[in-house]
């Protein structure tokens, strides 16, 4: 399990021991005399939780069970330690990439660029570069080595990722880097959608109008916890996570209305196949 979801899992733990003692957030913060916005960042999961947290929490909520005491403190330690993408430096998507690597299944819409995970490197690189201002080199570089990184739980034939995506049909025709990039990354998309794991389908244009006018959105599900899954809407400055359960099954509705209007995966296949002579130039 990684950090990320560790720490998620300690602070909803702590949420469920705090309600059942019939405290408000205010009230233990009150008590414990640190700020309110500091209880709710640890029982989202979004700061470290020390084992002094742990201890001081457990002691207000009246908790003397000794092995749920260890439990969390455990949780607490483990939570402490490093995810690999630390070793990148700042990477302003890492609480989703502590996600991601324990996920079990991801579905997700994408209706502007190729999801990361079925990127090549050619056409990440070109992501990168085309999308964020006054990115340095060393930085490029790292958010690189990153993104194919984390690409690795797709090859994990032991316990693949579960990929289910839906593309506007627009991400196929915007030419990102160049025709020859975008020729390599169609043939890859292909590719990858004849594996058994993996689900790729296009919503073409004649679709019509998306349900709400959503945007790009992944849901992620836990194959030791199925009812805790996570909602990640990605920003450009600031990213959101929704662990409501009425919000999953919010997104999980709107997803299988886009899967419903989408291409048959095969028709996918086709439509992919035929657009890719479309782009002419050498491969990237």
């Amino acid at each position: 399990m990684s950090p990320t979801v560790r720490k998620r899992r300690l602070g909803a733990e702590l949420r469920r021991l705090r309600i059942e003692c019939g405290l408000t957030g205010g009230q233990v913060a009150q008590r414990l005399l640190i700020s309110q916005p500091k209880i709710s960042r640890m029982e989202n999961g979004h700061c470290a939780i020390s084992p002094r947290d742990v201890r001081d929490l457990c002691a207000l909520y009246g908790v003397t069970d000794q092995q749920i005491l260890d439990s969390l403190m455990r949780m607490a330690k483990e939570s402490a330690q490093q995810g690999w993408w630390n070793a990148y430096g700042d990477i302003p998507y890492s609480i989703y990439i502590g996600l991601e690597t324990d996920a079990h299944s991801i579905r997700s819409f994408a209706p502007m660029v190729i999801p990361d995970l079925l990127q090549t490197p050619g056409y990440a690189q070109a992501v990168i570069e085309e999308t964020i201002p006054l990115i340095t080199v060393e930085q490029a570089s790292n958010r690189l080595k990153v993104r194919l990184r984390r690409q690795h739980r797709i090859y994990d034939h032991a316990d693949p990722l579960r990929l289910c995506v839906i593309l506007d049909e627009s991400t196929l025709r915007r030419v990102v880097g160049s025709p020859g990039l975008m020729r390599e990354q169609l043939e890859h998309l292909n590719a990858l959608s004849a594996e058994p794991h993996i689900t790729v389908q296009v919503l073409p244009y004649s679709a019509g109008a998306l349900p709400g006018a959503v945007g790009q959105f992944s849901t992620l599900s836990f194959a030791d916890s199925p009812e805790a899954g996570v909602v990640y809407l990605e920003g450009s400055t600031s990213d959101l996570y929704l662990e409501k359960r009425s919000d999953l099954e919010h997104y999980e509705v709107i997803h299988a209305h886009l899967r419903a209007r989408a291409l048959s995966t095969d028709n996918t296949r086709h439509f992919i196949s035929g657009l890719i002579g479309s782009y002419d130039g050498t491969r990237g």
